[in-house]
């Protein structure tokens, strides 16, 4: 019977999924990582979310390990090149939380297009302003989504009713034929010259980390609203505050922030979060797009769905390469 190590708190409907396939599992939501480098030499499969990162040294231990399933969409947390050289599978539960992601995304929208944070504000504390809390329409904007995988699609799939203009930009190279009606295939300086609205959706990489930054605000042609659903890194906070006083970015839409640890801010980084926390054009939440009631369960199916795919728990030899 093969063995799985879970770290990390997950929705208690994986347990049967598992042993459906007749995994002996290991439960340790609250392991510390020492913990988990000493025992993790007798496990050939390990589920991670967020909170463990799987590098050259955590593998250095990892004796029989074959797999490694994320219960989330990100993968930046582990090594792909060492996990490839090691021929362990890793396997990524991206369409688990899409339609979560998805929903956040035009929420947010909306709730700054109209206000809503502050005017709720106001009205508990008794302030009537019907005039400074005038909204904005989505309808008749061009929106620019960059990335357009799972998360990318579920959202252009939610535009579909709002009148709008989609122009999707992904660095793969893929079949688009299914998309046509979604959005149109566009090149990223299409996006920087048409776009109203921009929603970022691509993961982190060494190619889109600070892919936000000055020179990229600067290059859109209209003063342009910016959403941010993705990873925290993948956008400079600083640029997004210049490009806020400037008014090169109408307003902002954020989830996730380059350093999510708030407490361990340097003092440059504060002094920049206490301003953008400041702005009445800004809507933030606490990495929270992709965490509905919901997608914690269908996470975990999603997840398990593709360990049963490739998984014969006779032979796992099937493991051969990474798939996302």
């Amino acid at each position: 019977m093969k063995k799985i190590l879970i770290v990390d708190d997950l929705h208690e409907n994986i347990f049967p999924l598992l042993a459906e396939m007749n995994f002996e599992i290991n439960y340790q939501p609250n392991i510390k990582r020492p913990e988990i480098l000493e025992i993790i030499k007798d496990y050939e499969g390990l589920i991670i979310r967020s909170k463990t990162k799987v590098d050259f040294e955590f593998l250095s231990h990892c004796e029989k390990l074959e797999f490694i399933a994320r219960a989330g969409a990100g993968l930046d947390l582990i090594d792909l090149q060492e996990v490839d050289r090691r021929n362990i599978k890793v396997f990524a539960a991206n369409e688990g939380n899409s339609d979560a992601v998805a929903e956040h995304t035009l929420g947010m929208i909306l709730g700054l297009f109209n206000k809503l944070n502050w005017a709720d504000t106001e009205v508990r504390q008794r302030i009537w302003q019907r005039e400074q809390n005038r909204g904005i329409e989505l309808k008749g904007m061009t929106v620019g989504i960059i990335g357009f995988g799972n998360m990318g699609v579920a959202v252009a799939q939610r535009l579909m009713g709002f009148g709008v203009t989609v122009l999707a930009y992904d660095i793969l190279d893929k079949d688009w034929t299914e998309y046509g009606l979604l959005a149109k295939k566009s090149s990223m300086e299409e996006i920087f010259e048409k776009a109203d609205l921009v929603s970022i959706h691509v993961p982190l990489t060494p190619q889109t980390k600070m892919m936000v930054n000055d020179a990229f605000i600067q290059k859109f042609k209209k003063n342009v609203f910016l959403i941010n659903t993705s990873r925290g890194e993948v956008a400079s906070v600083k640029a997004i505050l210049k490009g806020l006083e400037s008014g090169k970015l109408r307003g902002a839409c954020l989830d996730v922030l380059e350093n999510e640890k708030l407490a361990t801010l340097s003092e440059e980084q504060n002094q920049v979060y206490t301003q953008l926390f400041e702005k009445k054009n800004v809507i933030l939440s606490p990495h929270v797009a992709g965490w509905t009631v919901e997608s914690y369960r269908k996470i975990n199916e999603v997840l398990v769905s593709k360990i049963r795919e490739q998984v014969s728990n006779a032979d796992f030899s099937l493991f051969a390469k990474r798939t996302d």
